[in-house]
């Protein structure tokens, strides 16, 4: 999900069917492929937005794009696109909420960490997805993902461990930190809103292409009540970093995420949220030179090994 466009809603919220022989086949795999490598690259391309333009103009050109090509896809398909007042206002909540403020925060949190740990950071989504579900709608709260959830969190203040704690307390890794969780109950929040809106009938496709047209719109709110330039850089790593994470990371991943959920269901599909972290992880140590402690190793473990016990309760649900 980079920030990506990762489902709205929490993984045994969105519907679909697995497939009666729950085997997995070429075409699932290669959905999974793209899903895996769009949103797992997607935290390093962020960190090649940073600098010239701020991150909320960044986002405009981001989710602009990005809605354009969305609007195109709804009227291809066939989407409904015309609603009333008060859907289009969960619409503009989902925008905010999805859509622009987590991506802002995750943006400015990657000015002082590498690209990895936010990506780990976000991978509590799906944990905090499940118990705010729990909390907002009732369902049910098993033991797995209690022990989910307090193994992703530990594994998340172990992997921040190293960049915080020193001879000093670094406090700019700190307030990196503080900026993902934030991000993460942004993120999640709009989520809530997002399984009303799906309670209610209306299209993915449709509740995302709004939602980001409304995002956009929020971002250079902001961005013009902060005297923020609206300006390109016209460099080499921004413009692919830009079409990377428009194109690739929101449409194409969305699209493969989704058929993926539709072919194989969305219990199975929701494991993209635990694999991706791996990628942004290898990703970060390659071409971020990020430095790896035994604490940090053992965190990484924890926060993914907490995503796997919570979703796969929800696997253990659907099937």
């Amino acid at each position: 999900m980079s920030l990506t466009s990762a489902p709205l809603a929490a993984p045994n919220a969105l519907g679909g069917q697995e497939n009666a022989d729950g085997g997995l086949q070429g075409l699932d795999y290669a959905l999974y492929a793209v899903t895996l490598v769009a949103w797992g690259t997607s935290w390093y391309a962020i960190k090649l937005q940073l600098g010239v333009v701020t991150p909320e103009v960044s986002l405009v050109w981001r989710f602009g794009m990005a809605s354009l090509v969305m609007i195109v896809w709804a009227i291809a398909a066939r989407t409904p696109i015309a609603f009333p007042a008060e859907i289009h206002a969960k619409f503009a909540t989902l925008g905010v909420t999805i859509f622009s403020t987590n991506f802002a925060l995750f943006y400015y949190a990657g000015m002082h960490v590498p690209s990895g740990l936010l990506a780990v950071t976000f991978s509590l989504s799906s944990i905090v997805n499940l118990l705010l579900s729990a909390m907002l709608f009732g369902d049910r709260l098993h033991w797995r993902l209690i022990a989910g959830a307090l193994c992703g969190v530990l594994g998340v203040v172990c992997l921040f461990l190293p960049q915080v704690a020193g001879t000093t307390i670094n406090a700019d890794a700190l307030f990196a930190l503080g900026l993902g969780v934030c991000a993460v109950f942004s993120f999640c929040g709009g989520n809530m809103i997002s399984r009303t809106v799906q309670k209610a009938g209306i299209p993915l496709l449709s509740a995302n292409m709004w939602g980001m047209a409304y995002g956009t719109v929020w971002m250079a709110f902001i961005a013009f009540l902060s005297g923020d330039r609206f300006v390109l850089d016209t460099g080499a790593a921004y413009i692919a970093s830009l079409f990377w994470l428009s194109i690739v990371c929101t449409v194409i991943a969305f699209a493969a995420y989704l058929t993926l959920m539709r072919r194989i269901g969305p219990g199975r599909a929701g494991y993209a949220t635990v694999m991706f972290p791996v990628v942004a992880l290898a990703v970060s140590t390659v071409l971020e030179g990020y430095q790896w402690t035994l604490i940090a190793a053992l965190g990484a473990a924890l926060a993914l090994f907490g995503n796997f016990l919570a979703l796969s309760r929800v696997k253990r649900t659907l099937v």
